[in-house]
C-alpha cells in the first residue's frame, strides 16, 4: 500500500481549513523605474573647496621651499614668478649657501655662467657660508669669493679646469675660516706649495677632498701631495684622495701625522697595498674605502686602464711632462696635422661625468 507524507496537514484525518488572503498587488515596471531613477538623480550637496593661493603661505615657509631650488634655478625661473618671490629671492639669508650646477648648460647662450655667478655671491652680501661650483670657476672668480665672502667655511670646485695653483693660493689666503675644500678634476696636480698654502692660511680645515677623473697606470707613482698633507694638514677629520698617486709610503706619512682622521677615502689609489702593520692602521679609521671599492655611489667615474704601458693607452698630450718615461720621446710630425692626430683619441677615449 503506498504511504504518502503529508508536509502541510500533520494530522490527515482532521480536514485542514483554508484561509482566504487578500492577494497584494505586484509592483508595476514603470514605478520600479520611477523609484530608481529618483535614486539616480538625488542631489549629495558638499561644501565648496576653496583653491589654495601660495601667497597666502607665511613668509618663512614659502622662503624655506625656494631654498630648497637650486641658485640657477631661482636666478632664471622662481624669482620672475611673482613680486613676493622675487622680493624673498633678493633677501641675503636665501644665499648662504649657493649651488651653481650645471653651468655648462649656460655657456654660449643669452646668460653668462660667470655673471650668475658674481650675480649670487653679490646677494649673499657677505652672509656666504658655503659655494658649489661646477665647470666655470676660474681664478678670477675664485679671488671674487674670497674677497667678498671671508665667511666662507665649505668650498666644493668640479671640473673647474681653468683654474690653477696661484688662483687657489690667492684664494686661501683670505678664508682662514674655511673648514671644508672638495677639488674634483683630471687636469690639475696641487704643488706642495699650494697644499702648504691650505694647511697654512686655513687653520680650521677638517675635510679636504682631493679627486682625479683620470686612469691608472701602475708605475707611475708620486708622494709629494700624501706627504704636503701630512705636513699641513694634521686636524683633519676627512680625507678623500681617490685615484692619487701615493704609494705607502705617503699614506704611511698621512697616518702618522693626521691623528684624527675618521674617513679616508683611497678608491682607485692602486698603488697602495694595504696589509701588515699599514692595513691594520687603516682598519681603525670609522670609514674607511679601499682602492678596489666601487666609485658607483661617486659624482663621477674614475675609468681605468689595463696593465700595460702608459705609452700604449694614453696619448701624451693627457699627461704631465713628468709623467712621461725616459725611454718615451717628444716628437712632431708635420706631415700629421693636429685635428687628425686628436681625433682619433676623441674617438677612443671618453670621460663619463655623472651629475652632481
Amino acid at each position: 500500500m503506498q504511504k504518502f507524507k503529508f508536509r502541510d496537514n500533520p494530522n490527515p484525518k482532521v480536514p485542514q481549513k483554508k484561509v482566504w488572503k487578500k492577494k497584494e498587488p505586484t509592483p508595476s515596471s514603470s514605478s520600479t523605474s520611477s523609484s530608481s531613477s529618483k535614486k539616480q538623480t538625488k542631489k549629495v550637496w558638499r561644501k565648496k573647496e576653496i583653491p589654495r593661493n601660495w601667497l597666502d603661505l607665511p613668509r618663512d615657509v614659502t622662503e624655506s621651499i625656494l631654498q630648497r631650488l637650486g641658485s640657477v634655478e631661482i636666478l632664471k625661473t622662481a624669482e620672475k614668478v611673482c613680486t613676493l618671490w622675487r622680493n624673498i629671492c633678493k633677501e641675503p639669508s636665501m644665499w648662504r649657501d649657493i649651488n651653481m650646477l650645471n653651468l655648462y648648460y649656460w655657456e654660449g647662450g643669452p646668460s653668462d655662467p660667470l655673471k650668475m655667478c658674481h650675480n649670487a655671491v653679490d646677494r649673499s652680501c657677505g652672509q656666504l657660508r658655503a659655494i658649489n661650483i661646477e665647470y666655470v670657476a676660474n681664478d678670477e672668480l675664485l679671488n671674487y669669493i674670497a674677497q667678498s665672502s671671508s665667511q666662507l667655511r665649505h668650498l666644493r670646485l668640479f671640473d673647474c679646469y681653468e683654474i690653477t695653483d696661484e688662483g687657489l693660493i690667492e684664494m686661501v689666503e683670505k678664508l682662514p675660516l674655511l673648514e671644508e675644500l672638495d677639488i674634483t678634476i683630471s687636469t690639475l696636480s696641487l704643488s706642495e706649495e699650494t697644499i702648504e698654502a691650505v694647511g697654512r692660511h686655513c687653520p680650521h680645515l677638517k675635510s679636504f677632498k682631493w679627486n682625479h677623473e683620470e686612469y691608472r697606470f701602475p708605475h707611475i707613482q708620486c708622494d709629494e701631495e700624501a706627504v704636503a698633507i701630512a705636513k699641513n694638514m694634521p686636524e683633519l677629520r676627512h680625507l678623500q684622495l681617490v685615484g692619487n698617486r701615493l704609494t705607502n709610503d705617503g699614506l704611511q706619512a698621512i697616518l702618522d701625522n693626521c691623528p684624527h682622521l675618521e674617513s679616508l677615502d683611497l678608491r682607485k689609489c692602486f698603488n697602495v697595498t694595504l696589509s701588515g702593520d699599514l692595513g691594520r692602521r687603516c682598519a681603525r679609521i670609522k670609514n674607511l674605502q679601499l682602492p678596489n671599492d666601487s666609485t658607483n655611489d661617486s659624482v663621477f667615474i674614475v675609468e681605468t686602464s689595463g696593465n700595460g704601458s702608459f705609452e700604449e693607452d694614453l696619448p701624451f698630450w693627457m699627461l704631465d711632462a713628468d709623467d712621461l718615461s725616459d725611454d718615451y720621446e717628444y716628437y712632431y710630425d708635420s706631415d700629421i696635422s693636429y685635428d687628425d692626430y686628436f681625433s682619433k683619441y676623441n674617438e677612443d677615449w671618453e670621460y663619463i661625468v655623472r651629475p652632481f
